[in-house]
């Protein structure tokens, strides 16, 4: 178990990283391979992905600025950004791109059918239409599936084990983002199963949440948030209207939990932007995405937060924390 420092140390951390991708911006590629790196998020929810990609890269020979360039692009969780971003990939012609994402790689592969494409997290490769198998992908694009839909019945009964009296459980999903509304179809089962009455919170920008949040005023005991870009993005915002309405919160990734989040349970995405890279390499190498077969996730992660549990007034049994592979404190 990995005890994560406070948060003010996280947040001076994240603070140095405005300027980060800076130096990708000035790079004059010259005739280095280039990587279109086409992000759903924003620059900070998206930090510990890209190092984890860039490092692995580095590790197996590619150098940013030196044996390959990388030109980052962020959708800042605004959809209608995915397409203009993969058509101004496709307009300097890089050699691969790096889509972070279901919608954004579903974008890429609408842009181009020529440009290699690799996603590090799809919710769902083969219903998406982004492969035609798992085994066989075909086409340019491949990747990793994350998992993540099929992970809402785990996260459900997580809930239940540490607050054992719930019985009333807001769910907030974007409600344009389609693996979100499969995991909703997944919560609703699990939900019955649990007896648990679902109150659903639909989004579809950042304006909605605040909304969603006075709609919902005292009717439900927890909160539910299904992942996307736009959600990952307002994290903290949403995390500080959970907390004003004392709402114990779930999340899929470990990122929500260190905006204050409550806990979250998930495919580690740092792993599987570092296992992303991998594919690239091989593909500038000369091999082809459609023969690169899709990739599951092998690390999942149960993260807690001492700090917002104190702000709640809750104890979290120190059974489950002892099962927690990272707490917060």
């Amino acid at each position: 178990m990995t005890v994560t420092i406070g948060r003010r140390k996280l947040l001076v951390a994240l603070g140095g990283a405005a300027a980060w991708p800076l130096a990708a911006h000035a790079q004059q590629p010259g005739k280095l391979p280039t990587i279109g790196y086409l992000s759903g998020g924003d620059l900070i929810s998206q930090r510990a992905q890209v190092d984890a990609f860039v490092q692995r890269l580095r590790e197996l020979g590619w150098i940013e600025g030196r044996t390959v360039a990388i030109e980052y692009r962020w959708g800042e969780g605004r959809a209608e950004r995915y397409a203009e971003i993969a058509a101004e990939f496709v307009r300097l012609k890089v050699d691969v791109i790096l889509a972070g994402g279901t919608e954004p790689a579903v974008a890429a592969k609408h842009a181009t059918l020529v440009i290699p494409i690799v996603f590090p997290t799809a919710a769902d490769p083969v219903g998406s239409g982004l492969v035609a198998s798992l085994a066989r992908p075909g086409g340019n694009v491949s990747g990793l599936s994350n998992l993540n839909t099929g992970l809402a019945a785990k996260r459900l009964e997580l809930v239940r084990e540490v607050f054992p009296n719930l019985r009333r459980l807001a769910v907030m999903a974007n409600a344009d983002f389609s693996a979100g509304l499969t995991e909703r179809k997944e919560i609703d089962v699990a939900a019955g199963t649990l007896g648990l009455e679902i109150i659903p919170l639909p989004i579809r920008r950042v304006e909605d949440i605040a909304s969603a949040f006075e709609g919902l005023k005292s009717r439900a005991e927890a909160l539910y948030t299904t992942g996307d870009p736009l959600v990952n993005t307002h994290r903290l915002r949403i995390n500080t209207f959970a907390l004003a309405a004392r709402l114990p919160t779930m999340f899929p990734q470990r990122e929500y939990v260190e905006a204050a989040g409550l806990m979250s349970y998930g495919t580690s995405f740092p792993d599987l932007n570092r296992r992303a890279a991998e594919y690239v390499d091989k593909i500038l190498r000369g091999a082809k995405p459609g023969d690169l077969p899709v990739q599951q996730p092998t690390k999942f992660d149960l993260v807690i937060n001492l700090t917002t549990a104190k702000a709640l007034g809750l104890t979290i049994p120190e059974s489950f924390l002892t099962r927690a592979d990272e707490v917060i404190e």
